[in-house]
């Protein structure tokens, strides 16, 4: 009977490393997911959601005013704003296409906007109407630091919008 009992006792110990394996592995790809999760959000968006949003990086999508486009050559701080622009298919198709959609959102004096803070080189196509997505976090100061700026020309990319996430 001392043998049958050391076999369970070895099966017991093999099942409980091989479930300490398992759920370690699942606990790690659950706080990476939820450590590299970013919302990809409008202006609007951002603005509604508030604090809810803590202490994440954040995806914002928006028009450059070319006016308000202004660079430090020596800190390498270039601070600029982003006009809101729908996140809704339809509304741009409606509009005429991404380019079109762009320039509206850029003319509207209602449209919500936001300061944007990038420390690196000026990317050679941040210009009036570029769309610019930027990641980053929103600061005490109401200016999104952005560690990111990817900018896209809308006539080189009609029809290239970024979907926005839904929260669920």
């Amino acid at each position: 009977m001392g043998e049958v009992t050391k076999k369970r006792t070895g099966q017991g110990k093999f099942l409980l490393g091989g479930f300490l394996i398992v759920a370690a592995i699942v606990y790690l790809i659950a706080s990476s997911t939820q450590a590299a999760a970013q919302y990809y959000l409008t202006i609007d968006e951002l603005f509604a959601r508030g604090d809810d949003l803590g202490d994440r990086d954040i995806k914002i999508s928006g028009v450059v005013d070319g006016d308000t486009i202004q660079y430090d050559v020596k800190n390498l701080t270039l601070r600029f704003t982003i006009a809101n622009v729908p996140a809704d298919l339809d509304e741009i198709e409606k509009a005429g296409g991404l380019a079109e959609a762009l320039h509206i959102a850029l003319e509207d004096p209602r449209a919500t906007r936001l300061e944007v803070e990038y420390i690196g080189v000026m990317p050679d196509l941040l210009r009036d109407e570029a769309q610019a997505i930027v990641t980053g976090r929103m600061g005490e100061d109401g200016i999104f630091h952005a560690d990111e700026l990817l900018l896209k020309c809308p006539t080189r990319y009609e029809g290239d919008v970024p979907l926005q996430a839904e929260d669920g």
